[in-house]
């Protein structure tokens, strides 16, 4: 484990700190280390590799190709003797032309390659998107336990203080059990959110490839960070920029060219085919003046051929008809991908605009909710209000900063979000 740990480290850029068998991490480190270690992203990189010794292979169809051969026969018959023969011979074929398959194979495999590229960096996009969601998660988790741990001291003074005063007769004996309930289930809520931070980190690992064991850190980002995310660029820059970078609208579009490529392979099947042959062979009957026999036995040919389609009861005319039918798709598939991504891009800013008013608006409440909580904590130490009163208010606040916290890693992540559709780069 320490070795892996070890490893882990060396291969971050940024700031990571080792304690105790913890292993701290940023944001960035977590993006970093997934875009090395992702299973999936590893799988999708060797399908880059594939594509690409495909098209390199495409381009070697151009070159003859080259055979060799060698036999030697032992013949006998009945009332002959046994005798010995053999041939040797070196051949080569060409192709010429052949309805430029050869040239088209090509220019699809080169598309094909291109493709896989934004593939690829379509599948970091989403990626990324679930290391943001598990990362911020985990992240307003811890903050939540925070204030929880605060909630939970205020609840332990409250119930010592309620248990003095029931025992002095201060109060009734159901407000000292509603101050216990209340204490029991403020600890409650923190074995609840430690399970959810848990859980975050559980999928943050495995998005990572990083074995379920590891005790994993993450550190939150300075206060400055979320005063960035708050400078919004225009709706319109936004939109611009993501429809020229979306790797999906790259995919849709290489489809489409991959289509016209498959169309004019499929009429490629009317035109003939011209190919270039020749060979050079000797042979020997046994093994008396072998060079001799080989050098007065050998032959030379070279030749031409020419394969004409007449008819092929319609296969290649069905074959152009359902090409042509999967341009045509491929064609209406690009203009609902774009469609969709412009449509995608408005309501995820507007998402954004509506996830930060949110976030402003619980900030405000969260803090006012926070300083009548504490007003009443104080009176109710004083013994100048019941504990009913003590407890709406502390659930109102415990709700208020629920509200807070759950708004403001929303808005964190719909912002981020926002910056992986524009091909930003993504720190925090």
């Amino acid at each position: 484990m320490n070795k892996i740990v070890l490893g882990f480290i060396m291969m971050m850029t940024t700031v990571v700190a080792k304690t105790q068998n913890t292993t701290v991490v940023t944001l960035e480190d977590c993006l970093e280390y997934a875009y090395r270690q992702n299973y999936n992203l590893q799988s999708m990189e060797l399908t880059e590799e594939a594509q690409e010794d495909a098209y390199r292979q495409s381009k070697m169809e151009r070159l003859p190709s080259l055979s060799a051969s060698a036999s030697e026969n032992l013949t006998h018959s009945a009332g002959s003797d046994a005798s010995f023969g053999g041939s040797y011979g070196i051949s080569a074929n060409m192709t010429l032309y052949q309805g430029g398959a050869i040239d088209n194979a090509i220019e699809q495999n080169k598309l094909r390659k291109e493709q896989s590229a934004y593939q690829t960096a379509q599948y970091t996009n989403t990626l990324t998107v679930q290391i943001l969601q598990a990362f911020l998660t985990a992240l307003g988790n811890e903050e939540l336990l925070k204030y929880q741990a605060a909630v939970i001291n205020a609840s332990e003074e409250n119930a010592r203080q309620g248990k003095a005063q029931y025992a002095a007769g201060s109060i009734l004996e159901s407000d000292y059990l509603l101050l216990e309930a209340q204490l029991a289930n403020d600890r409650n809520n923190v074995v609840n959110t430690q399970i959810s931070r848990d859980n975050s980190l559980l999928t943050l690992k495995s998005l990572m490839a990083m074995p379920a064991s590891t005790n994993l850190q993450i550190l939150p980002p300075d206060t400055s960070a979320i005063r960035a995310m708050e400078l919004l660029p225009a709706a319109d820059e936004v939109i611009k920029q993501t429809l020229n970078v979306l790797p999906d609208l790259k995919i849709s579009q290489y489809n489409v060219d991959i289509a016209k490529v498959s169309l004019k392979m499929s009429k490629g099947n009317y035109l003939p085919t011209i190919s270039l042959h020749g060979s050079i062979g000797t042979g020997h009957t046994e093994f008396d003046n072998f060079g001799t026999q080989l050098a007065d036995r050998l032959n030379e040919q070279i030749g031409l051929s020419l394969s004409i389609p007449i008819y092929d009861n319609s296969r290649t005319k069905s074959k152009v008809t359902q090409s042509r039918i999967a341009l045509q798709q491929a064609e209406l598939d690009k203009k609902q991908a774009e469609l969709d991504a412009e449509q995608t891009v408005v309501t995820e800013y507007q998402d954004v605009v509506s996830a930060y008013n949110k976030y402003k608006t619980n900030d405000i409440r969260q803090n006012a909710y926070s300083k009548t909580f504490d007003a009443y904590h104080a009176q109710f130490q004083a013994g100048s209000i019941t504990a009913v009163n003590l407890l709406q208010q502390q659930n109102n606040y415990i709700s208020a900063l629920n509200d807070y916290i759950q708004s403001k890693y929303e808005f964190m992540l719909k912002r981020k979000i926002l910056d992986v559709y524009m091909g930003v780069k993504i720190t925090m």
